[in-house]
């Protein structure tokens, strides 16, 4: 058995809602992960009267596509869609049997419309919790449109496919053979990205807001909410909808939720806000703000759009180690995420970047799937939690270098080591290693604002304890201001605080 106790119990609930009968074509070998595959789409077929299964022989083995009797949908797993792939694999089985997808119907005509032949390879590993975005984005494409195909690879599964094509971080997508992106993408991402975005005259003719948000991550959710519950003209411009939480694991102090995980609380977030009747702009990134009698705010695209206050909660991005070779070798060893690409670095070394908790969680998490893990730190004593350091300094694997300073990056076609200097004895010193996890912490997005409002050394915006800048109706929240402490809860309460403090304004003004 493949499937546990209480998964199945799960699944059997789902599979009741199929509409449809579908037809699972399975290509298989004498591998053990054959093996597995096949027990697998048996004991699904087992689990349902709806299912079917036959043998045949596809591109990669093993592999199974997901299809309408007497239709091919062009949806294909190669390998075995278990850990966070599950989930991709119940939809497909759902939708395949007729259940529509939930997605808008403006996205859906998109889709329809888009001409040609699209080949996807999207390249994961089951313990990545940004690749279920990416594969489910396109195997609804690949529903809605017969000139879309895509097929999941799993990168532990076909090992050598992986390496000889140098994919070294995933979610990696692939498109007619040429690569196409890296890292989570939404459906809407996807279609702007092929050119099937709507137009941006959409925005030329909105009416000024009372209060315009920026950013779409915890603190631009709130205080939207909070604006429109006062029943107030409010718009959210986000770049990416939900921000840096999309790209967080496990939350475990989020109060009054035990656990959960970032694409689940964004999730939620997005759906409280649909609630309201707020103007939502994703996918729009700011250019640049300016009082006139308005306050306009400008986006990449040429579209100004007008509002009474303005409520900024751009949030923050992982910080860059600024040293020769991390641009060039990003995804070619170089990578912020060890959940999702951990896997693809198994029995090799690599070192992690930054002593703080986030640095010392990811060199714990790769020491049991790596070689050896090599931690550097730029201070002299690691800045993590004592029982983190603790849990660390107990593992076989792993080196801690102290009072050291990243050097460069090295490497041909990707990285092959990492030269760093001794603080202590300014000696210059090189590891050989195939990978480097850069943990240092984050910078605010406030580049795009200019002088227009005081920032502090850091870049963060300076507000008082209203979530008002220098600026009057200028307004800002989250990880991008000067708040004393980075976390989802306390973003939210910025966002309270800001968008109240806007309603403030307004009335006053």
């Amino acid at each position: 058995m493949i499937l546990d106790a209480d998964i199945k119990a799960q699944l059997a609930q789902y599979l009741q809602l199929m509409e449809g009968d579908v037809l699972l074509k399975v290509s298989t070998g004498t591998d053990d992960v054959s093996r597995d595959m096949l027990a697998l789409v048996d004991e699904l077929a087992s689990m349902s009267s709806r299912i079917k299964v036959e043998k045949t022989t596809l591109d990669r083995t093993p592999s199974f596509s997901v299809n309408r009797i007497g239709e091919d949908t062009g949806i294909v797993f190669a390998g075995i869609p278990l850990g966070h792939e599950f989930t991709s694999l119940v939809l497909a089985l759902l939708q395949v049997s007729g259940r529509a997808p939930k997605v808008d119907q403006k996205v859906i005509d998109q889709i329809k419309n888009i001409k040609g032949e699209y080949r996807f390879e999207s390249y994961i590993s089951l313990t990545c919790h940004n690749c279920p975005d990416v594969v489910q984005a396109l195997n609804v494409m690949s529903l809605i449109n017969p000139g879309i195909s895509h097929s999941m690879i799993d990168g532990g599964a076909f090992k050598e496919e992986v390496e000889s094509k140098n994919i070294m971080a995933v979610p990696t997508v692939i498109l007619n053979g040429e690569s196409f992106g890296s890292g989570r993408m939404s459906l809407e991402e996807i279609l702007a990205k092929i050119g099937s975005a709507p137009d941006a005259s959409e925005f030329a003719d909105k009416a000024p807001y009372d209060v315009l948000v920026v950013g779409g991550g915890p603190a631009g959710a709130s205080a939207a909410i909070y604006a429109a519950r006062k029943g107030i003209r409010t718009g959210i411009v986000a770049e990416r909808f939900g921000g840096q939480v999309m790209d967080t694991m496990g939350i475990e102090n989020f109060i009054s939720t035990k656990y959960t995980e970032g694409p689940k609380l964004v999730a939620s977030l997005e759906e409280h806000v649909k609630e309201y009747d707020i103007d939502v702009m994703n996918l729009q990134r700011a250019k640049g703000l300016e009082k006139k009698d308005f306050i306009e705010l400008e986006l990449e695209n040429g579209a100004v759009l007008k509002s009474k206050s303005v409520i900024i909660s751009t949030g923050a991005r992982w910080r860059n180690v600024g040293v020769p070779g991390e641009q060039e070798f990003k995804n070619k060893g170089v990578a912020y995420c060890p959940h999702c690409d951990g896997p693809l670095f198994e029995g090799k070394d690599v070192a992690v970047i930054g002593g703080g908790n986030s640095g010392v969680e990811a060199a714990i998490d790769l020491a049991g799937i790596v070689k050896h893990v090599t931690v550097l730190e730029f201070m002299p004593e690691l800045k993590a939690d004592e029982v983190l350091q603790n849990r660390l300094n107990s593992l076989p694997n792993v080196t801690v270098l102290k009072n050291v300073q990243t050097k460069e990056i090295t490497g041909t076609d990707s990285v092959n080591g990492i030269s760093y200097i001794d603080r202590d004895t300014e000696e210059v010193k090189h590891i050989e290693l195939q990978g480097v996890f850069v943990q240092i912490g984050l910078v605010p997005n406030t580049d795009w604002l200019g002088g227009i409002v005081e920032r502090n050394r850091m870049g963060e915006i300076i507000v008082n304890k209203h979530g008002a800048t220098n600026v009057p109706g200028v307004f800002a929240a989250g990880d991008c201001t000067d708040s004393a402490y980075n976390q989802i809860i306390i973003s939210m309460g910025s966002g309270a605080t800001a968008s109240l403090g806007a309603f403030d304004y307004l009335i006053r003004n």
